[in-house]
């Protein structure tokens, strides 16, 4: 092997004495006039992580499983790309790759640059992976597109920046998607999979490929572009797979018996001539590998090459038709330089569907807890990113730490990870890969706020089960406890913070010993019998609101009290409105802060504080809501889709699995009776519901709060009956929307839904309720002339509007069978060999029919993104030491956050800010950012395109003309619409000004001394 690596250096020195290296398009072969040019693009498609482990995929491990090894694909493409210069491959996935580049040898790594030098080993996309683009979050599709792209930037340079992305195998895809990769200076987009209705009719009408505009803010210099549907999903044409995983023939030439070529021939010339009739442009793009291609490269390219090779012989004899290597860029190079026009697209293309009976909607809600698991560890990688550049740590075991989490998250987004649509061994490989990086980042956050406060010796631990009340540093005695805040928004935040803790009184204090208000609430009975799952030592929280600009310390004490007094007195209960037949004169200690009601027929139950009004039924059901000055009937209850199942070898008899919804027809309502507990403390009111044994919640308002909280538990779900179950929560009400709605795409722009319709085609809607889920990664509306209703979600879920008056989401679901489409196995998750339980929440926003109420929804969705990341201390260890100024962004205007503040390089940051309001919600604003540029200590400023890798001025990307307009006379280009920003220390604060329009996001790149 040693010898090999010798000769092919040896081959490539020869070479490169021969040919200037030239990369990107300049490296593409040229189109023929007159000809059918088809572009072969070698790719192997490699997800990092679905039926086996990412490392288990990478080295080719538990191949019985599936047989896959990325390791040797790399290898053997390397070797056979070294041969003939006029071999092309593209590699997508950064994180399979440099675990491969890492572990070569220097003459192997040289050998990679000259490749990637000269353009015959392309990345496209080019992101940690190929991340799903339903229930991944803007913030985190940013993040591993910056680091997958800054580590090809620092290891290769320039050439290796990819120019196109390739999402071919995400199931739908998201208009903010294609937004974030025309801001990332793509030229282009290409993917595989839509809706088979849609595909045949937008082949049919040769619309396959067309100018998104991706944005209702953002203009078309920023937001717009060409996207493209593979013609055969993204595997190579039939017959004509020459890999060690197909069955294909391969072309036998010579003097042989079996010789075929003039029948493989004759079978490829008649594909692309069909191919051709639905493709506006002369050249086409031929997909020539599959899921885990190339182990043996050789047979392919062997293979490829006499393909080439024997159909363009036929040239002579008047066929049309020219084929060379290729890239998806120089594919769409050439069809920008055709100069014609194309037809647009505004919406996006969800949800996918495959037949009348399979809607991929299910996985936008499978595997609930690792969707909020995922979104913690956003949460706590922006903090850690933050108090990292703060402090202004920079060692190599920061940065080591830091790119672990990176790593983890870029891992995360896969579009069988963050679905859930994985083998469940992979699952467990997800969280642990993920908890290990989240704790190796601990290091950096300790020491980041033991340099930033008055706690030199604080231990600063996280607790990650909070969402099911379990802290083991406030749970036993929080006696002498400080819990550190830090708040990762732009702009000071004043939240309700909740600690685990036993049943007692407690004092809470700020830095300055001022006493915080604060009560103890009782946990639902329903999270404290889960002993399977939880340790009962802590069966109540300590609730106070506190107030945090970056970084707040609150101090906790045990207050010893004489025997037989009462924990929490009544003067501090404020009186619920309940008929008299519930209340009592005496009662016991513990009920002091609680009321049993049980659901009798004897009027209404109001539970309200200022700004909100609460009414239940006497079945214990919430029918009403008042706030906003509007009062609306708003019923909420549980239900659950029984899933359809049969044989999978039919279609139509196909079951609900990890990828699909396909519910049977039946709504089953989970109890029309809940049993409630109220808890009507000063600061917050509770409502414990219990529905049954398996669904329960908390229904929550907290004073100078403009929003109702519902905390949701579900689980397990019981299948003892053998039919699966898929969780929903509905609010019907009578608001008359027309069969419209609206969901976020992606956490930022909402678009506009209509039940049964699409943008372009008519669905045959055979599946009625899944075929009108959509993914809800941060909120669903819906509104008439006077009313809107919002629920805000705290990870990705599915919902719809399946009925006038109602919104709906997917809580939790637990399946029986699998749906046939690869993972093998149920969506049937247990923990400890029980099913597994469920907690979230989501928010509920009523408010009257006008923009301005928007915008709190808007700034809503922050705080329940990125709220307060809680860190644990001993009190005791705290100094009289001063704490140092903190870097704050008051300077910012209040419509505009920081999405991303990190380290970049060791003497530079990254800041990125974003106007996070749309059009209707705010304008233009501007401001300078020289504040921040000195609190970093900045030197010099230059602005980026979205992910930090290319200077924003020398951005230049392909434009197209749409349909009606006239074409353009010579190939066009979109730079940048501003004069990006460019400033060192000296100039004056004037240079330091920028605009930002809505929905705008801007990146910096800040060199400090």
């Amino acid at each position: 092997m040693k010898l090999f690596w010798a000769l092919s250096a040896l081959l490539v020195l020869t070479w490169n004495r021969h040919a200037e290296a030239a990369c990107g398009y300049k490296a593409c072969t040229a189109s023929k006039a007159n000809m059918i040019n088809v572009h072969l693009v070698p790719h192997s498609h490699d997800d990092t992580g679905w039926l086996k482990t990412v490392d288990q995929y990478y080295y080719g491990s538990r191949n019985g499983i599936q047989h896959a090894g990325v390791q040797y694909i790399l290898d053997s493409v390397i070797a056979e790309l070294l041969k003939d210069s006029k071999r092309r491959f593209i590699q997508v996935e950064s994180a399979f790759f440099f675990k491969w580049y890492n572990q070569q040898t220097s003459a192997v790594q040289k050998n990679v640059k000259t490749l990637i030098d000269g353009g015959r080993l392309e990345f496209t996309g080019g992101a940690w992976s190929m991340n799903d683009e339903a229930a991944v979050h803007y913030q985190s599709v940013i993040d591993h597109f910056t680091l997958g792209l800054k580590t090809l930037s620092t290891t290769f340079g320039a050439c290796a920046r990819p120019r196109v992305g390739w999402q071919i195998d995400p199931f739908g895809h998201s208009r903010e998607m294609a937004s974030l990769f025309a801001q990332m200076g793509f030229d282009g987009e290409f993917f595989a999979r839509m809706d088979y209705m849609e595909k045949n009719e937008r082949l049919n009408n040769m619309t396959g490929e067309v100018i998104w505009k991706a944005s209702e803010n953002l203009n078309s210099e920023i937001s717009e572009i060409f996207t493209g549907v593979l013609y055969n999903h993204y595997s190579a044409p039939p017959g004509f797979c020459f890999d060690n995983l197909c069955s294909d023939d391969p072309i036998i030439d010579g003097n042989s018996y079996d010789n075929n070529v003039k029948t493989k021939v004759d079978d490829f010339i008649t594909y692309i001539n069909k191919m051709a009739k639905y493709y506006r442009a002369t050249d086409l793009l031929v997909p020539m590998g599959d899921d885990f291609n190339y182990e043996n490269a050789a047979i392919n390219y062997g293979n490829m090459d006499k393909l080439i090779k024997y159909v363009n012989e036929r040239q002579v004899q008047g066929t049309k038709i020219n084929v060379f290597y290729s890239t998806p860029a120089c594919y769409l190079n050439a069809v920008h330089n055709t100069i014609r026009t194309w037809p647009t697209k505004t919406q996006d293309f969800f949800p996918y569907s495959t037949d009348w009976h399979t809607y991929w909607t299910g996985y936008y809600s499978s595997r609930p807890t690792q969707k909020r698991f995922e979104r913690e560890g956003n949460h706590f990688l922006q903090v850690a990113k933050q108090l990292t550049t703060i402090a202004n740590l920079t060692s190599a075991a920061v940065t080591q730490n830091v790119d672990k989490l990176r790593q983890a998250m870029g891992i995360m987004q896969h579009h069988d990870a963050i679905t859930g649509t994985e083998k469940q061994h992979v699952a467990y490989d997800y969280d642990r890969m993920l908890t290990d990086a989240i704790n190796a980042v601990h290091n950096n956050t300790r020491d980041a706020l033991q340099k930033l406060s008055n706690l030199t010796s604080g231990e600063f631990a996280s607790c990650l089960q909070l969402n099911m009340s379990i802290c083991e540093y406030s749970q036993h005695s929080p006696n002498n406890l400080v819990v550190t805040l830090v708040n990762p928004l732009a702009h000071h935040s004043m939240q309700y913070v909740r600690i685990p803790v036993k049943n007692g009184t407690y004092n809470v204090t700020d830095i300055y010993g001022k006493i915080v208000q604060s009560e103890v609430v009782p946990l639902p009975k329903e999270v404290v019998d889960l002993t399977h799952l939880r340790a009962n030592v802590s069966q109540h929280e300590l609730v106070f609101y506190a107030y945090v600009e970056k970084i707040s310390h609150y101090y906790i004490k045990t207050v010893i009290q004489p025997r037989g007094h009462d924990e929490v007195s009544d003067e501090s209960q404020a009186k619920v409105k309940m008929p008299r037949r519930f209340m009592r004169e005496e009662r016991t200690k513990t009920e002091k802060t609680v009321e049993k009601i049980e659901p009798k027929a004897v009027g209404d139950v109001v539970v309200q504080n200022s700004l909100i009004k609460l009414t239940f039924n006497s079945n214990g059901i919430l029918y009403n809501i008042q706030m906003n000055g509007i009062t609306e009937n708003i019923n909420q209850e549980f239900y659950y889709y029984k899933g359809a199942y049969g044989n999978n070898m039919e279609f139509k008899n196909r079951s609900s699995g990890a990828y699909i919804f396909r519910p049977n027809g039946t709504e089953v309502l989970v109890s029309p009776k809940a049993t409630l507990t109220i808890y009507n403390g000063n600061m917050v009111k509770e409502v414990h519901q219990r529905f049954n044994e398996w669904v329960s919640q908390v229904i929550r308002i907290y004073n100078g709060i403009n929003r109702v909280e519902f905390e949701w538990l579900v689980g397990p779900i019981p299948i003892t009956d053998g039919i699966g179950k898929e969780v929903i929560t509905r609010f019907t009400t009578s608001i008359n929307n027309a069969g419209v709605f609206y969901t976020d795409s992606n956490g930022r722009e909402m678009l506009r839904r209509i039940r049964n319709g699409r943008e372009y085609f008519k669905p045959n809607l055979t599946e009625s309720v899944s075929g009108n889920y959509y993914p809800v990664t941060a909120r669903i509306a819906m509104e008439n002339a006077k009313s809107r209703l919002a629920l805000l979600n705290d990870r990705a879920q599915g919902g719809s509007s399946v009925k006038d008056g109602s919104l709906e989401l997917m809580l939790h679901r637990r399946l029986l069978r699998d749906d046939a489409f690869g993972v093998g196995e149920a969506l049937n998750e247990t923990v400890n060999g029980k099913g597994l339980v469920a907690r979230g929440k989501v928010y509920l926003i009523l408010s009257p029919t006008n923009q301005a109420q928007n915008i709190y929804e808007r700034m809503a969705q922050q705080e329940i993104h990125l709220p307060f990341w809680k860190f644990f201390s001993n009190a005791t260890k705290s100094t009289n030491k001063v704490p140092p100024r903190i870097l704050n962004f008051n300077s910012l205007p209040v419509q505009v956050q920081v999405l991303t503040l990190e380290p970049y390089s060791p003497n530079e940051h990254l800041l990125r800010l974003e106007n996070y309001m749309d059009k209707n919600e705010t304008s233009a604003t501007t401001f300078s950012v020289r504040t921040l540029f000195d609190m970093l200590h900045g030197t010099e400023i230059r602005e980026t395109t979205l992910d930090g890798n290319l200077a924003l001025g020398s951005m230049s990307r392909f434009k197209f003309q749409p349909d009606g307009k006239t074409p353009p006379n010579k190939v066009e280009y979109y730079t940048s619409k501003y004069t990006p920003l460019t400033a060192v220390a000296k100039d004056p604060e004037t240079k330091f000004r920028i605009t930002m329009d809505p929905m705008q996001i801007r990146t910096f790149i800040i060199k400090w001394k």
